[in-house]
């Protein structure tokens, strides 16, 4: 199918309907003119057979004859009146008169008066087949009509027409039919395009070049001419709507430009959420992180006091300085890690070991006074743990996890078997939590605390929601750690069972060089 215009499927639509219309009325015309035609044809026949059969005598002992007067009137039918076959036959199914070359013929016209002389009526009927104006038909038409004596049939005459000739004539008159259709349906069509033209497309083209035209600066914009009857209802209510667009535009232009600046805001606000809860983590090692410097700062103004004597040897001297040096490398590496936790995310994601982040955050916390008497296991067996991530972000939630851990421990009355493991390891990616990766790194942190009760369970990651003593949390950790760990494209849940521990797991989408989680 070829793409087509308006105008040239209303043309096309126009002038296929007239045709058929036309065709209907030509065919229905032909039809009833051939009735007619044939009908005539029965009558005139049985004019001319009564005025032939009227000559009829009857002969003695009931038998009948044609005189001369009726043969010269058969003979005439058969010949000048373009009969093709006359027969007249008696009541006993004597012929009287035959005249027919058609054998086939011949017997259909015995057939019919024979027919015609027991029912004493009129008939007529078709034989053979030939070439009509739509298709087959009757090639020679018959017609019957009794004849009577006294008000009795004693015979009946019998006479073949044939067709071809009324055929001929409709074929003909059906040229001039179809000739006349023809113009007929072009001259319509093209007032019939004309009309519709300029009751319908003209006005859909105006408004169609209106709307190419259209500009959020103009006013009233559909223009319609009253002649233009429901055009200039279908123009006011597209004026209606435009108007609804611009005000629903404006409206939409302010709502994201607020929804931008909120986003800013909120981002914002979540930065320096993070930044609050680093801080606060911070500080609570910072007792821990004092004591362990004080510590190599005392052995090295030791060694200086021995620097200071005049008896030690040149040997002496440098061993006392190597070991001060190394004493000093020691507090500087504890100011670093320090500095780590503590200063702001600016490095962005990039591809990080989460087993060396673990491990540097577990050198951190074995110094640390909420560690005492509890055991920190790591067990990182997982064969692949580098992932796209801000290290400073992933150090983040993974110090507030531990740090919660040693908490819940310190909170029993026995510490002294307090034990905190951090294990790793592949697994495939949990049923609609991940949707990226088949393997995944998951990283547990269990502890053999009291347990986070069963209706709290679901409240944990929460902002604000803590179950510490007053001024012990901010209550934003687990807050804090769920949200980083989302945008990483990972998920973070806790189990717990009550009086034995609590484990937080965390899946993470691994790092491979053809499939980012976050490139």
């Amino acid at each position: 199918m070829f793409p087509r215009g308006l105008k040239t499927n209303v043309i096309l639509t126009l002038a296929i309907l007239l045709f058929l219309a036309m065709l209907l009325v030509d065919f229905v015309l032909i039809i009833m003119a051939q009735r007619e035609l044939v009908r005539a044809e029965i009558d005139k026949g049985i004019v001319l057979l009564g005025a032939v059969t009227g000559d009829l005598v009857q002969g003695g002992e009931s038998s009948i004859r044609l005189n001369e007067v009726s043969w010269a009137k058969l003979e005439f039918l058969t010949g000048d009146a373009g009969y093709s076959g006359i027969l007249v036959q008696a009541d006993n199914n004597r012929l009287l008169w035959s005249k027919c070359p058609d054998i086939t013929l011949k017997n259909e016209l015995i057939l019919l008066a024979r027919a015609t002389v027991q029912s004493g009526k009129s008939q007529s009927r078709y034989q053979g087949s030939a070439w009509g104006v739509f298709g087959k038909q009757g090639r020679d038409l018959i017609i019957a009509t009794p004849i009577r004596v006294s008000g009795k049939v004693v015979a009946a005459a019998c006479v073949a027409k044939p067709l071809e000739s009324i055929y001929a004539k409709l074929r003909r008159s059906q040229q001039i039919l179809v000739l006349y259709i023809l113009i007929n349906t072009l001259i319509l069509t093209l007032i019939g395009f004309f009309r519709l033209s300029r009751i319908f497309l003209r006005p859909i083209n105006r408004l169609v070049h209106r709307a190419e035209e259209y500009t959020e600066d103009d006013g009233i914009f559909f223009l319609a001419r009253k002649e233009d009857n429901e055009f200039q209802k279908l123009s006011k209510s597209l004026n209606s709507m435009l108007t609804r667009i611009s005000e629903d535009k404006q409206k939409l232009r302010t709502s994201v430009l607020s929804l931008e600046q909120a986003n800013v805001d909120l981002k914002h606000a979540q930065r320096e959420i993070i930044r609050a809860e680093k801080l606060a983590s911070v500080g609570r090692l910072s007792s821990g992180i004092a004591h362990e410097i004080g510590n190599p700062l005392g052995i090295v103004m030791g060694y200086l006091d021995l620097l200071r004597q005049a008896s030690i040897t040149p040997d002496d001297k440098l061993e006392f300085i190597g070991r001060a040096e190394k004493e000093i490398e020691r507090i500087n590496t504890i100011i670093r890690q320090l500095l780590n936790l503590s200063r702001p995310s600016k490095e962005g994601a990039k591809v990080v070991s989460a087993h060396l982040i673990i491990e540097d955050l577990a050198n951190v916390l074995k110094i640390q006074p909420l560690m005492s008497n509890i055991t920190l296991q790591l067990d990182l067996a997982a064969d692949h743990d580098t992932i796209w991530a801000d290290p400073n972000q992933l150090r983040q939630v993974f110090l507030n996890l531990m740090i919660n851990a040693a908490d819940a421990i310190a909170s029993t009355e026995d510490r002294s078997e307090g034990k905190v493991i951090i294990a790793s390891a592949m697994v495939s990616k949990p049923v609609s939590e991940m949707d990226v990766h088949d393997q995944v790194l998951q990283i547990e942190f269990s502890d053999n605390g009291p347990g986070i009760p069963k209706e709290n369970l679901s409240d944990i990651f929460d902002p604000f929601f803590t179950t510490k003593e007053p001024g012990q949390g901010t209550g934003l950790g687990l807050s804090v750690s769920f949200m980083i760990i989302e945008s990483l494209g990972g998920t973070i849940k806790a189990t717990s069972t009550a009086g034995l521990g609590t484990t937080m797991i965390i899946y993470l989408p691994l790092y491979s060089q053809t499939d980012r989680a976050h490139p």
